[in-house]
């Protein structure tokens, strides 16, 4: 009898165990996902502020704030007209940006290609609720896009601009189209047990990614629960229908909300298998447990400690262990799921080498983007000025140039290249520069061994560094200006140095400056070419700088000759 007990309270414990082992894995397993859908969804939202800050920082833009400022209404179609190129950008960066509207005193601003809804003034819209805010970036959740025609679902972005003139009531308008930000969350939903929704803080609905309403969108109860913390998970009964509900906040939006709900009733569907199981292993046991009994505890002990076994090994870091067995007990169920365990822990570990990896190249990729692209129009217009006066030699070099720098720039869409290409890319800039800039400077490369030809190296480096030289150091001088590019090596680095006779920097503000990673000083290409060297060679890169007005100012960059 003692043993029937036994052999039920064991059927009993075990069902309680899997049932609230099933639950809890249930829930971390549903709130992981909701945290990475999250985070792709926050990353989303980060890299289309990245795009419309980028534009906010062109020059096209800051001409047409210094106009808002002076309120000057003249130069309304001039200031549109340049602005489609940064506009443009925004679109190609950031594929789900639907239309763009820049809202000023002196005229409303957009891409010429979005046909402008002219029966709606944009005060008049869903958007003059927010203007008031002090809150520089606003998210409007889903809603019909009423300023262009074509009647889109969007969300929109609200930003105040951030600029040297002191501008008001401008405001800039970014709506996303519905589908895209909705595919980057369900792309990598594949639970479809679950009900998915994207909730404000009052419960309503940001964007419709499932096809059932909200049961509990008017119930306070569950909304206080959601404001509890930013993210976690907690059981609800609505009507006698119990729910597993887990939530996340974004962080990008703080008032906007991830929620994943699943029915109770479908989680226990493998539990109540698993107890008819016990059932009938408990019947059996029961049966034979008189005569078995020193077998069967053998028999049940043995892979008790064949699993106690396997958890010390993976205390020693070996992941790769597996349970197997042949039978369908308990133990084989613990068993299982201490395989399902690890198999998740590895996958999450390999997640997390990934999003950092591609985090890594997204990062890279964004500051390559960054470069200014204002000498283009500079060269642009140079070839127009000696098209016009019959300058057709100067004119086919200026464009064989311009082509090079574009086809070494691009490199085929790889952020490594060789240093013959980088002396390349540089020198067909310094050929336009001098187009542009007649008897402005003089350059001159010099590389002590032809072997390094062949290393990689980072792309788009020593343009930067060469831009700085004419723009800030030659603009003020009275004599040519003189560009020495040396190019050389050590035990394990590659040294590239840029010198120049111009008129010089203050080295320690510019160096403090340059080794920040946010700041509103203007040293933006020495920024831009350390934080890239960082984030691809890390502690291994550094670059230096000296400086004698008018003599010798040189940046010095130390590359590792080893890295790819």
């Amino acid at each position: 009898m003692l043993t029937i007990v036994s052999i039920a309270l064991t059927g009993i414990m075990s069902y309680w165990i899997a049932f609230r082992s099933t639950e809890n894995e249930a829930f971390i397993s549903s709130q992981n996902t909701l945290n990475k859908s999250t985070r792709v969804l926050d990353e989303k939202l980060r890299h289309i502020i990245v795009s419309t800050s980028s534009m906010m920082l062109s020059d096209p833009f800051k001409n047409a704030m210094e106009d808002v400022f002076a309120n000057n209404s003249a130069s309304y179609y001039t200031r549109l007209s340049s602005l489609q190129t940064p506009l443009g950008q925004m679109k190609l960066i950031e594929p789900s940006i639907q239309s763009v509207l820049i809202y000023t005193p002196v005229g409303e601003m957009y891409a010429t290609n979005d046909l402008r809804n002219g029966q709606v003034r944009f005060k008049d819209t869903i958007f003059s609720e927010y203007l008031n805010t002090t809150e520089r970036v606003v998210w409007l959740g889903d809603h019909e896009d009423a300023l262009f025609l074509g009647k889109t679902r969007v969300i929109s972005l609200i930003m105040k601009p951030v600029t040297d003139a002191a501008v008001r009531d401008v405001y800039v308008v970014v709506n996303v189209k519905e589908d895209a930000i909705g595919s980057v969350i369900t792309d990598d939903l594949l639970d479809h047990s679950k009900s998915y929704y994207l909730l404000s803080n009052n419960g309503e609905t940001v964007l419709p990614l499932s096809s059932q309403p909200p049961p509990f969108q008017n119930d306070p109860s569950f909304l206080e629960q959601l404001q509890k913390q930013d993210r976690g998970f907690f059981k609800y009964d609505t009507a006698g229908n119990k729910l597993l509900v887990n939530y996340s906040r974004l962080t990008m939006a703080g008032d906007w909300m991830m929620v994943s709900v699943q029915q109770q009733s479908d989680l226990l569907r493998q539990v109540n298998r698993i107890k008819t199981i016990t059932l009938w292993i408990m019947l059996c046991c029961a049966v034979l447990a008189f005569v078995l009994s020193n077998v069967i505890s053998s028999f049940l002990l043995k892979p008790l400690h064949k699993l106690q076994g396997l958890m010390k090994k993976v205390e020693q870091n070996h992941l790769d262990v597996r349970f197997t067995s042949k039978y369908e007990d308990e133990v084989t169920q613990v068993g299982l799921k201490f395989n399902r365990m690890l198999e998740q822990i590895s996958s999450l570990i390999e997640d997390v080498k990934e999003a950092e990896y591609e985090k890594r190249k997204m990062e890279v990729k964004a500051l390559q983007a960054q470069i200014d692209p204002h000498f283009l129009y500079n060269t642009l217009n140079t070839i127009i000025w000696k098209s016009e006066t019959s300058q057709n030699r100067d004119v086919t070099e200026m464009i064989t140039s311009l082509s090079l720098l574009f086809q070494f720039g691009l490199n085929g869409g790889n952020e490594m290249t060789t240093l013959a290409k980088e002396i390349e890319h540089v020198k067909q800039y310094l050929i336009l520069q001098q187009k542009c800039y007649e008897d402005l400077f003089d350059y001159s490369i010099e590389l002590e061994d032809e072997s390094l030809l062949d290393r990689p190296i980072l792309k788009i480096i020593l343009q930067p560094l060469v831009e700085n030289s004419i723009l800030h150091g030659f603009q003020g001088m009275d004599g040519q200006g003189k560009i020495h590019i040396v190019i050389a090596s050590t035990d394990d680095h590659l040294v590239l140095q840029v010198e120049d006779n111009g008129e010089g920097m203050d080295v320690l503000t510019v160096d403090s400056d340059m080794r920040r990673e946010q700041s509103p000083a203007k040293s933006y290409a020495l920024r831009n070419v350390y934080g890239r060297l960082r984030l691809y060679y890390g502690n291994q890169a550094d670059i230096r700088l000296s400086s004698e007005p008018y003599d010798s100012t040189t940046v010095k960059l130390t590359i590792p000759l080893t890295g790819e």
